[in-house]
């Protein structure tokens, strides 16, 4: 067998390899220099993360609004404003459904009882306002008694409701009574009472704002006896009388004059107007709804001071 060769390569076939090789990986260099630097391309060829934006359909992050809506509770009506503002809703007009009573006798004369007459439920709603300092249309001035109400404009009827005391019943059962002291104006419709705060909360939880009720008139028992007072400005030649305590509502205020006993007019904010002075500074009788009359002397002319008598109407 001959003998394997032993001969290098030849030395020309070397150096044209190396040079081959060489431009090769020139030509790739400069490929790879020509591809980073095309404006088509950026130093990271990944796709970016899509940022949702206005106007496109994207899904975005909830924000609290959209994923947490407020719920309104109820207001309590206007509740919780002034006396002007008690009623921002006006409600539909109630029924007032007689109840079966007695027949009670009543004389020639006496007056009738107005639209609150006694031994009637009236159907309505209840709201509640901000009292204040307890005073309101009446004019009975501050008072920290907080069993108070406003009486709707219609059942208001000229202050003839003035002082009235009214029990009034909620579909639960609760029961509560107040003291008429202020007129809730249109749009309160007829049967609606606008409550104290403190009154309201004995038949419902205040959230309610505004709920179902039937109410009815009083005669409560009392201790207390009936003042007069003359409206600031009053003198012989004019003045403005007012009953204050009344167990009943008043049905008429009349003064003693040389030609007998006469009626005064009464106002909206619960004064008998003599414009001519008479009967000013006289004897006063007081009429109730239940016709009782109780006559008052020694009342003299004194501006803005709750003058006390000694007399009170009967309880019925």
């Amino acid at each position: 067998m001959a003998p394997r060769s032993h001969r290098s390569p030849t030395p020309g076939r070397g150096r044209t390899a190396l040079v081959s090789a060489a431009a090769a990986v020139a030509v790739a260099l400069v490929a790879a220099l020509v591809l980073a630097f095309s404006p088509d391309h950026g130093t990271d060829a990944r796709p970016a993360a899509a940022t949702p934006v206005a106007g496109t359909r994207g899904t975005p992050t909830p924000t609290t609004e959209q994923s947490e809506p407020t719920t309104a509770s109820p207001s309590a009506s206007a509740r919780t404003s002034s006396p002007k503002a008690r009623a921002s809703t006006a409600s539909p007009r109630p029924s007032r459904t007689p109840v079966t009573r007695p027949a009670r006798k009543v004389s020639g004369s006496a007056p009738a009882a107005g639209r609150i007459e006694p031994g009637v439920s009236y159907e309505g709603v209840a709201t509640f306002y901000d009292v204040g300092d307890g005073d309101g249309a009446c004019l009975y001035g501050p008072t920290d008694d907080v069993m108070t109400a406003a009486m709707n404009h219609t059942d208001y009827e000229t202050s003839r409701a003035c002082g009235a005391y009214i029990l009034v019943r909620a579909a639960s059962g609760a029961s509560v009574t107040v003291r008429i002291t202020n007129e809730c104006p249109l749009p309160c419709a007829p049967g609606q009472l606008d409550l104290s705060p403190q009154a309201f909360a004995k038949l419902a939880a205040p959230v309610q704002g505004r709920i179902p009720i039937t109410w009815s008139l009083l005669s409560p028992s009392t201790s207390d006896t009936i003042s007069i007072r003359y409206k600031t400005g009053s003198s012989r030649y004019w003045c403005a009388i007012q009953a204050i305590g009344h167990r009943n509502p008043l049905a008429r205020l009349e003064v003693k004059t040389a030609a007998g006993w006469s009626e005064l007019p009464r106002t909206d904010y619960n004064y008998f107007l003599s414009e001519q002075g008479s009967g000013c500074g006289g004897a006063i009788r007081i009429t109730d709804i239940y016709g009782e009359q109780l006559e008052i002397d020694g009342i003299g002319i004194q501006p803005d001071v709750v003058q006390p008598t000694r007399v009170q109407f009967a309880q019925h």
